[in-house]
Formats: C-alpha cells, sequence, structure tokens
C-alpha cells in the first residue's frame, strides 16, 4: 500500500513538472496565433498596437503571476507529500521493527509450544496412571459406601444437632439484639451523662472561681478583722486606763469626801452645822457627776482627735504635691495638738503640770496677737464640750 502511494506520487509530480516544461510553448503558441488572427481581421494603428501590447503583456503577466502561484502551490503539494512520505517511511521502519519482534515472539512461542507438547506427553502418562490410581479407588470406593451410609446415619444426626443449634443460634441472636438495644440506650445515657458532665464541670470552674473570690474577701475581712482586733485591742487598752483614772478619781473622791467630812465636823464643833448641813451629799454627788462628765469628754474627745489625725494623715498622702492649701493643714494640726494637750490635761485631773502652764481662759488678746497652741489648750479645757 505503501508502495502503490509512493508511486503515485512520484506519477503526479513528474506530470506536474512536464506541464510546467510544456506550458511556455503553448503560451507563446498561443499568443503567435492570436496575434496573426488579429492581424489578418483588423488593420491597427500604433497605438492601437501599443494598447493591444500593454494588454497583451498585462494579460501575460497575470498568467505568469497565476502560473507562479500554481507552481508554488504544486511545491507546497509536493513538499507535503514529501514529508508524508517521510513520515510513512518512518512508519513502514516501525511497523518492519514490530514486524521483526513479532517473528521473535512467533520463534519463541514456538519453543515454548514445544515445551508445552513435552508437558503434555508427561500429563498424558500421568493421566494413565491416575485412571489406574481411579480404578482401585473405586474398588476402594465400593469398600467405602457401607461407611458411606454410617456416615449418612450419623449425618442426620448431625443435621438435626444443627437445627437445634440454629434453633439456639436464632435464640441467641434475638438476645444480641436486645443486647444491641441496651447498648444504645447505654450510649444514649452515656452521652447525656456526659454532657451532664459537662454542665456539671463547667458550673465547677464557675464555683472555683467564686471559691477564689471568696477566698480574697476572705483575706481581705480577715486583714479587716485583724485591723479590727487591733484597734479594738488599743480600745481595750485605753479603756483599762480610763478604768484606772476612774479608781484613781474615786479614790481621790473618797479622800475629797472624808475632808469634808473633817470640814464638817469642825463646823459643827464651831455651831454652824446647820448651815452647812446639806453641804456634803451635794458636793459629793457634784464631784462624782462631774468626774463621770469628763471620762465621757475624754473618751469623746480621744475618738475624736483619733478620727482627725487619721484623715489628716490620708489628706497629707493624697496630696503630697499640692501646697495650695498648706495654711489649712497647719491649723488642723495645731487644732488636733490643742486637743490632745487638753485631753491629757483632763485626764490627769487637777493635780496635772499642764495646767499652770496653760495662761487663763477669759484673758482678752489684741486682734493683731497670735493664737498659739497653749491659749487654744486653755479655751479646750475651759469648755470640752464645745
Amino acid at each position: 500500500m505503501i508502495e502503490y502511494a509512493l508511486l503515485f506520487g512520484l506519477g503526479f509530480l513528474t506530470a506536474a513538472f512536464l506541464v510546467f516544461l510544456v506550458l511556455p510553448a503553448v503560451h507563446r503558441r498561443i499568443v503567435w496565433y492570436t496575434e496573426n488572427r488579429l492581424k489578418a481581421t483588423m488593420p491597427l494603428s500604433p497605438q492601437e498596437v501599443r494598447a493591444q501590447k500593454d494588454m497583451v503583456r498585462a494579460l501575460y503577466a497575470a498568467e505568469n503571476a497565476r502560473t507562479a502561484q500554481d507552481l508554488q502551490r504544486e511545491r507546497e503539494k509536493s513538499l507535503s507529500l514529501q514529508l508524508r512520505h517521510d513520515a510513512l517511511a518512518v512508519d513502514a521502519g516501525r511497523l518492519a521493527s514490530e514486524v521483526n519482534e513479532a517473528r521473535a515472539q512467533i520463534g519463541e512461542m514456538q519453543v515454548e509450544a514445544a515445551e508445552q507438547r513435552s508437558h503434555l506427553r508427561k500429563d498424558e502418562n500421568y493421566i494413565s496412571q491416575l485412571k489406574t490410581s481411579l480404578h482401585i479407588a473405586e474398588q476402594a470406593g465400593s469398600n467405602k459406601d457401607s461407611e458411606l451410609e454410617t456416615l449418612r446415619a450419623r449425618l442426620s444426626k448431625l443435621a438435626e444437632q444443627t437445627d437445634s443449634l440454629k434453633i439456639d443460634l436464632a435464640a441467641r441472636e434475638t438476645e444480641a439484639e436486645n443486647l444491641k438495644f441496651r447498648a444504645n440506650a447505654l450510649r444514649e445515657e452515656r452521652d447525656t451523662i456526659r454532657q451532664d458532665m459537662t454542665v456539671l464541670q463547667k458550673r465547677a470552674k464557675d464555683a472555683e472561681q467564686k471559691l477564689s473570690q471568696q477566698q480574697h474577701m476572705v483575706i481581705r475581712l480577715e486583714d479587716k478583722a485583724a485591723r479590727e482586733a487591733a484597734s479594738a485591742a488599743d480600745k481595750e487598752v485605753l479603756l483599762g486606763r480610763r478604768q484606772q483614772e476612774i479608781a484613781r478619781l474615786k479614790d481621790q473622791l473618797k479622800a475629797a469626801n472624808a475632808e469634808l467630812r473633817k470640814a464638817a465636823k469642825v463646823l459643827r464643833d464651831a455651831g454652824l452645822a446647820k448651815s452647812l448641813a446639806d453641804l456634803p451629799a451635794e458636793a459629793a454627788s457634784e464631784a462624782e457627776t462631774s468626774e463621770l462628765d469628763l471620762t465621757a469628754i475624754a473618751a469623746q474627745m480621744s475618738d475624736n482627735v483619733r478620727r482627725r489625725s487619721a484623715a489628716l494623715a490620708d489628706h497629707l498622702f493624697k496630696a503630697r504635691n499640692n501646697t495650695g492649701r498648706d495654711g489649712a493643714l497647719r491649723e488642723e494640726i495645731t487644732s488636733i495638738a490643742a486637743n490632745m494637750v487638753a485631753l491629757t490635761a483632763l485626764k490627769e485631773g487637777p493635780s496635772s503640770p499642764i495646767l499652770p502652764l496653760l495662761p487663763a481662759a477669759g484673758e482678752k488678746k489684741g486682734a493683731n496677737d497670735r493664737v498659739n497652741l497653749a491659749d487654744r489648750a486653755a479655751t479646750i479645757i475651759a469648755d470640752p464640750q464645745r
């Protein structure tokens, strides 16, 4: 098939080449006959001759261009045929190599067929041996038929046993289904329990957070209780001191009452008993009342001084860099100091060494005189409930 295609292509190319060779001569012949006919039919002027020549030249150029295009197309066709020829040649070589490989495989297969024939002969010999052994087996099979009968009886018994086992198996399958249902129910319960566990874990975390907050609160409350206990201890100490002062004042009151009795006795002896009969009881009651009032006033002044001191310290700590209220702060500090001096003098009583150092409460000063700490303390002692 490839050879026929190649021969056809070569013949076509040869014919095209011959046509291209003969075509110029034929064209010239046609042109010559045409010119002779035109010359014979009509007289020509020089202009017409030139025009006809130009027309003939144009026709000739057009024919040449058409011929060149045809030649180019034929060359392209010949080139494509050449390429197809080369491709077909490559395919032919490949097919030839495949044919050679197929022939080699055929040879190998022939060798394998010879080997298979030898194996077949061996198998035929083996089959003959098997036939003899089969005959022997048939003889042995007749002997085993009786055994088969016994085995069939046993098989029937086994079939009955298998039926009973199938029944048991069906019962167990039903039990297995029940167990599956129970397992599914247990899985659902497990899922619900897991969900409950997650909820409980969240609640436990929230409770832990609340517990930690409560612990921090308890620690703060313990610190506050410790501070309050310390302040209570200070108050107890102050209370003990006040009780001691009260006891001391009671002793002084008893001594004063004894002195008053002695004075009353002296007055009776002097004849002034009727005018001064009620003096000791009134004096005792007034002294006792004054002592109790002084104790309450001293306690109130002590609490007031403590609160003012704490407020002043807090204010000084917060307004450390603020110097706009120094005058007011100095005034507050002076007032607290005067209260402390007056409280000390009141606690010590009339025997206090502070009282002789203080000026009289009613002493007047000028408008430009400065009020010092002694004046403030004397004013507070004169009117403690102010």
